[in-house]
């Protein structure tokens, strides 16, 4: 029989673009080419769709250095209408000769232009089926301040927040910022991998947490801390139904004063990720329901990691919700499966073959 042609799409123009070509590199490798034909696709950091090399070595860190789409593959094109399989690339003089027949594509993309609802629209356009959530999901799970909304209003406890646009707005809402309790995190709204996030511990920090938060996105949230564990769930999407595993922790040394951006990528042995965890059966249930709840609450499919805190007093607070959590096969999304005994292979091929599964057209 014909085996089912998956493409596997990283890069992008976000500032994570380099992490979406590691996550990439673990996917490529864990496909069973027995199963599925497997093109790459990477778009570069200006947005060209372009064929990249499926070879998962050449998507690695190397040297402490990310890798990058560097573009110079051919031009990758979507089928021209819905219904179509047929996805082309452009050779030289323009001329436009067949790639594959795309049964479902795997988007790799973290933050804007691509986990935040804009790859899932482009892909709708043409009725191309893909892995994880839709349109509405994804906008919702990358808008911080928007996935605070729809929690409250679901009845989910979340932390207290500040949005604001510009530093001239933060100083005009200085007193509303302060009741805020120390310390505070100050996040782009709409990125992630913990990329222009900042711990701030005195307000004489905030302007400069703010401008670089701003350098990421046009929006900006601030969060009260919360003096507690940093709890985390996986859930997934499968034929019985959406599954919730059991719960993981991370815990970060080595002068990383939260699970930052170097700590996730280029310190491992400043932290420790501990499935299942210490925590009484009560608070390890609170905080599955609170993870299912989470992902039933934007419409979540396929995948999602839903990260909380426990309070001291066993008390739970959800903090957010990532539709592409990182997904290296050292990623705590797929450890925490794995504890399940799903290893990464299996994992993927769930995720691929629910997909392939679901029906095209509006979600």
């Amino acid at each position: 029989m014909e085996k089912p042609c998956v493409a596997v799409l990283f890069g992008g123009r976000s500032s994570e673009h380099g992490i979406s070509c590691v996550t990439a590199s673990g996917v490529l490798e864990a496909i069973d080419r027995d199963s599925w034909d497997v093109i790459a696709v990477g778009i570069t950091t200006d947005g060209r769709w372009t064929l990249a090399s499926d070879d998962p070595d050449l998507w690695r860190i190397d040297g402490g250095e990310l890798p990058k789409v560097s573009g110079d593959g051919e031009t990758v094109l979507l089928p021209a209408c819905a219904g179509e399989r047929t996805w082309r690339i452009e050779r030289s003089g323009g001329r436009l000769e067949t790639l594959a027949e795309v049964d479902v594509v795997f988007p790799l993309l973290h933050g804007p232009w691509g986990e935040d609802g804009t790859i899932q629209g482009a892909l709708e356009l043409v009725d191309v089926r893909y892995v994880g959530a839709g349109v509405l999901a994804s906008a919702l799970g990358m808008d911080k301040e928007f996935t605070k909304i729809i929690f409250r209003a679901v009845g989910l406890p979340v932390t207290r927040e500040v949005v604001l646009r510009s530093l001239e707005e933060a100083r005009t809402r200085r007193e509303e910022i302060e009741a805020l309790s120390l310390p505070v995190f100050v996040k782009p709204a709409r990125a992630g991998s913990s990329m222009g996030v900042s711990r701030v511990a005195s307000w004489d920090a905030i302007d400069s947490a703010l401008a670089d938060a701003l350098k990421h996105d046009a929006k900006v949230i601030i969060e009260e801390g919360i003096l507690g564990r940093e709890i985390e769930c996986a859930a997934l999407e499968a034929p019985d139904g959406v599954r919730i595993s059991q719960p993981g922790e991370i815990v970060t040394e080595g002068g990383h004063t939260f699970y930052d951006y170097d700590a996730k990528y280029f310190d491992e042995e400043a932290v420790t990720l501990t499935c299942p965890v210490d925590l009484p059966e009560a608070v390890v249930e609170t905080v599955r329901d609170y993870a299912r709840r989470a992902f039933l609450a934007i419409g979540g499919e396929g995948l999602a990691r839903v990260d909380t805190f426990v309070r001291p007093d066993g008390s739970v607070v959800v903090n957010e919700i990532n539709t592409m959590p990182g997904f290296t096969p050292f990623s705590m999304y797929p450890r925490m499966w794995l504890v399940e005994g799903l290893d990464y292979p299996a994992l993927v091929e769930v995720l691929l073959r629910t997909a392939l599964d679901r029906p095209v057209g509006l979600r």
